[in-house]
Parts: structure tokens; C-alpha cells; sequence
């Protein structure tokens, strides 16, 4: 019988393989449009919620008494999957991967505008370390800078606003009712892209595509099992594991190699985010400690 913590770690680890095999299909998908795999993304993020719903709320499973909080969620986080999918497009998977770690850092940021949370010294120099490590990445103004570099950026900025909302909505809407208007909202906006012509896909292919919706939504749902069963500073530096399948899925697929830069980038963004999530362990334990002498 696994612990909390060991289901936490399993939960997370399953969550990782399955962003990273949506991301390889995202990759590849480049012969079709960006608003047609979005169709995909949500449509079969909405049928794998339906298997996960309760019985007891089959009937009003979409009733919320925090629907603006929702949109904004929603909102943001199209810009982050948008974001995302062009980057993929665009540019070396390892690239992409390295970048997107920096969203701790912006959560960091916004943390302090939106939940007027107290930042110290340790999280300063974290965010500081992080942003070292983006401009190493991304050379601006080094090298001829390649504007695709902004998008796994703008997708940190999304996902790091979607990580405050879902922080708030989830003291009252259960996982499961959070993601699917997410879906929702990702399958209505890939709807505006018809007229820019889809393509008809082969049976295979519908069957690839079918699967980033798939991978998007339980990947989803085992990323919120394993912060339910452990705690997020303990599990999230398993997300570092997403650099290694990039590497090799890029190699293997691609012939991408990763560049020196990108991994010295990488490795200060993950040392920044590390010293973030350590301190939150350390804020922890000393709250706890101040209410137990109380």
C-alpha cells in the first residue's frame, strides 16, 4: 500500500509523461491548423471529464456560484495553450521546456500584486536567478533574436495567473468542474477558426490528434491527484523530469540537440524555482511551529 507521499510522486510522475506525449503530438501536428488541434485538446477533454463527474451531480455538474472567477481562468489559460502550441511549433522542443519552468517565477511576481503575499530576499533572488537564466535561453539582443522565443514566456505568464485562480476556485469548485469549463472554453474558441479552412484528417492522424485531448485531460486530473495527495513543493521538482523526455524526444524525432546556452539556462531557471519551492517549505514549518507554541 503506497503513502500519501508515494501516491503524490506517482500521480505527478504519470501527470509529466502524459504533458509530455500531448506536447510530441503538438509538435508534430504542424500540418494542421493551430485552432483545429484546439478542437481536439477540448473536445476530448470534455468526453474524459463525464467519466470522472460524481452521480450526485450528473444533472447540475455545471452550476457555480463563481463564474466570473471561472472565465478568468479560462481566459488566461487560452492564452497559455495558444502560446504554448505555437512554441511547439516553432521552436526546439528542449527550448520550449526549459522556458515554461520559468512559471513559478511570474507566480512568484503576481503573488504579490494579486494575493498581496510578502516576498523576501530568498524569493527575489530566486526570481532574479530565473530571469539569468531566461536571457541566456533567448540571447536577446545577442544574436539575432527569434520572436517565437516570446511565446513560451507569454505562456508563463498565463499559466503562472492560472495557478492564482485555480488557487482561489479551488477552496469551493471541485477539480474536475475547473477543468472542464477550461475544455469548454478551448473547444468554443477553436470553433472562430473554421473559416481559416481545417484540414481532414486520415484515420490515424484523427486518432493522434484525438489524443491530445486525452493527454491534456487526465494529464490534468493526475497533476491535481497529486497536490491533493502530497505537498507541492514536495512533488513539483518532478517536473524537471519533462527536460529529460524532451531531450529525447526531440533527439530521437527531431534531431534536435540541445544547445550549451539552453541547458545552463535551464539549469538556472530549475535552481531559481527550487529556491522558491524551498522556501515555501520553510514558511510552512514555521507558521506550523509559531501555532503549535500558541
Amino acid at each position: 500500500m503506497l503513502s500519501k507521499n508515494q501516491l503524490g510522486f506517482l500521480y505527478m510522475f504519470l501527470s509529466i509523461c502524459a504533458f509530455s506525449l500531448m506536447d510530441v503530438i503538438v509538435k508534430w501536428s504542424v500540418s494542421y491548423p493551430i485552432g483545429q488541434v484546439l478542437f481536439f485538446r477540448g473536445f476530448f477533454g470534455i468526453v474524459f471529464y463525464f467519466f470522472v463527474i460524481p452521480r450526485d451531480r450528473f444533472y447540475n455538474f455545471y452550476e457555480t456560484k463563481r463564474a466570473g472567477l471561472h472565465f478568468l481562468r479560462c481566459f488566461s489559460g487560452l492564452i497559455a495553450l495558444v502560446a504554448i502550441f505555437i512554441a511547439l511549433r516553432k521552436l526546439p522542443l528542449a527550448t520550449v521546456v526549459s522556458i515554461s519552468f520559468a512559471a513559478p517565477i511570474f507566480t512568484t511576481i503576481f503573488s504579490i500584486f494579486l494575493l498581496s503575499e510578502k516576498v523576501g530576499i530568498f524569493r527575489w533572488l530566486a526570481v532574479i536567478v530565473g530571469f539569468v537564466g531566461i536571457l541566456i535561453i533567448t540571447e536577446p539582443g545577442i544574436s539575432q533574436l527569434n520572436i517565437y522565443y516570446i511565446f513560451p514566456i507569454i505562456f508563463c505568464l498565463g499559466l503562472s495567473y492560472v495557478a492564482i485562480t485555480i488557487r482561489q476556485l479551488s477552496t469551493t469548485e471541485p477539480v474536475w468542474l475547473i477543468s472542464f469549463y477550461f475544455s469548454l472554453s478551448i473547444m468554443l474558441l477553436s470553433f472562430l477558426t473554421i473559416p481559416q479552412g481545417w484540414i481532414m484528417p486520415s484515420f490515424n492522424h484523427l486518432i493522434l490528434l484525438s489524443l491530445v485531448g486525452i493527454f491534456g485531460g487526465v494529464a490534468n486530473l493526475w497533476l491535481s491527484q497529486s497536490y491533493k495527495y502530497s505537498e507541492v513543493s514536495l512533488v513539483t521538482p518532478l517536473k524537471y523530469l519533462a527536460l529529460v523526455f524532451a531531450i529525447f524526444f526531440g533527439y530521437f524525432i527531431w534531431g534536435e540537440v540541445p544547445t550549451i546556452k539552453t541547458l545552463i539556462g535551464a539549469c538556472l531557471v530549475i535552481i531559481s524555482t527550487l529556491i522558491i519551492f524551498r522556501r515555501e517549505i520553510y514558511k510552512k514549518r514555521t507558521i506550523t511551529s509559531e501555532k503549535i507554541n500558541d
